[in-house]
């Protein structure tokens, strides 16, 4: 088996827990719980004929009083860079947390998480910063971790892409 740590990493309450939850447990909340450093949970998936078994890290959100601890990254395998649809700023948080990823770790596979898709008629974000997104060569992915669109798919893309790596 195979044993890879993948981070959740994003600005504050984009829906980095609930993804989680609904990936390894099958379970959404409309409770919103503050994740206080990192949350750990595993779930494995079965890839190209490999036993794939993920350590997820659920990083706290970061915001203006609490900045995202690269030493949390360290050993990462990959990472979901989340998004809340319904904020544009979080999506411009994105870019700057994607760019000190890559210093901190390096160029490691990731995914940017565009999640609340079951709430896109309150969306800030415009198809154009989306598409604008792509052309930079990132995968996007559309998610709700409220009715599970997207969320398999989401890890599934991302382990192939670190056993392709």
């Amino acid at each position: 088996m195979i044993q890879k740590k993948i981070c959740m990493v994003g600005a504050f309450a984009t829906g980095k827990t609930s993804l989680v939850s609904r990936f390894v447990h099958s379970i959404f909340s409309e409770k919103y719980h503050t994740t206080v450093g990192v949350k750990i949970d595993k779930k494995t998936l079965n890839i190209q004929e490999n036993k794939l078994n993920f350590i997820l890290w659920d990083i706290h959100g970061e915001d203006e009083f609490q900045k995202l601890r690269m030493s949390y990254l360290r050993g990462s395998a990959g990472y979901l860079l989340v998004v809340d649809g319904t904020r544009q700023n979080t999506l411009e948080k994105a870019f700057d947390i994607q760019q000190r990823v890559e210093e901190a770790i390096g160029k490691v596979p990731f995914i940017l998480v565009l999640n609340k898709e079951d709430m896109t008629d309150e969306w800030e974000i415009e198809p154009t910063a989306i598409d604008a997104v792509i052309k930079k060569g990132w995968t996007v992915i559309q998610t709700s971790a409220k009715n599970g669109l997207g969320v398999e798919e989401v890890f599934q893309t991302l382990a192939k892409k670190i056993l392709d790596k």
